[in-house]
């Protein structure tokens, strides 16, 4: 069986952490043994917020993270990209631009990217279309600065290899791939059997990881710690390493559990790997 290498990049999203301020999750994360976090646009540019004081607050942040010794794995952009019209396809692409040059300052190439949410003026036989519309849009400027497009199998666009593969054959850049959630495919609804599939046919893609595990879909859907879910993750780190992913294995933990339990458990059960 492929196993982690020795010397894996282990991160944790910045996510569920209630009652933590961004000092307290970051002395966490130095504290517990991971050397990278994923930062949620959100943490440093607040909605209406000139983008003047969000690249201030990255680069503080960036100073507190190298305080601790820790690096940025991604930023989660936060993106609604199932557009059809050129005027929000246009707002999207000019946005994402603006989430790379925060990006920068952080210190990572890497954005987390969503598909986006679903609505009536984009029907779901238009949904590839929409998406690979507005990536292409972000390839001109991504592409020549290297940076790279992981699109999330989050939410219910694209929650689906299949769609996903498609979107990038598409685009046709090596600007754009995928941030495998190893849970998300199975909260949509699909059993094991299919999200084992979805493992081997993402991985090519992959650029980036959320190392999920839990039970069940929807409103009957459980957050585990790593290795304590219905998930084949072994699966899914078999698939990487046979695509050759070498980049972070970024634990995320959304379950009953204390937070800093379940993100130290991810990453025991990861180390164990190697």
């Amino acid at each position: 069986m492929a196993k982690l290498r020795a010397s894996a990049k282990y991160g944790l999203i910045h996510y569920n952490f209630p009652g933590y301020s961004m000092e307290d999750f970051l002395s966490y994360a130095q504290s517990t043994g991971f050397s990278y976090v994923e930062i949620q646009v959100g943490d440093i540019w607040k909605k209406d917020e000139p983008l003047d004081n969000a690249k201030s607050n990255a680069s503080d942040l960036r100073r507190a993270m190298d305080a601790h010794g820790l690096k940025v794995s991604a930023l989660a952009a936060g993106n609604d990209f199932v557009q059809l019209e050129p005027k929000p396809v246009k707002a999207e692409a000019e946005r994402m631009q603006k989430v790379c040059d925060l990006a920068q300052i952080l210190g990572t190439k890497t954005i987390r990217t969503e598909g986006g949410r679903p609505k009536d003026s984009v029907p779901q036989d238009r949904w590839v279309e929409a998406i690979s519309t507005c990536l292409t849009e972000c390839v001109e400027f991504a592409e020549p600065l290297e940076f790279r497009l992981a699109v999330d199998n989050h939410g219910l666009v694209t929650n689906d290899a299949d769609r996903q593969v498609a979107i990038f054959e598409k685009v046709g850049s090596k600007s754009v791939g995928a941030n495998m959630d190893t849970m998300n495919y199975r909260w949509f609804g699909h059993d094991v059997e299919t999200v084992n599939r979805f493992y081997d046919l993402i991985a090519p893609y992959t650029l980036h990881t959320h190392m999920k595990d839990g039970f069940g879909s929807r409103e009957k859907y459980v957050c585990m710690p790593l290795g304590e879910g219905e998930l084949d993750l072994k699966r899914a780190i078999k698939a990487l390493k046979r695509a050759g992913y070498d980049d972070v294995w970024c634990v995320e933990y959304e379950g009953r559990e204390d937070p800093a339990t379940g993100y130290r458990k991810g990453l025991e059960y990861l180390r164990k790997q190697a």
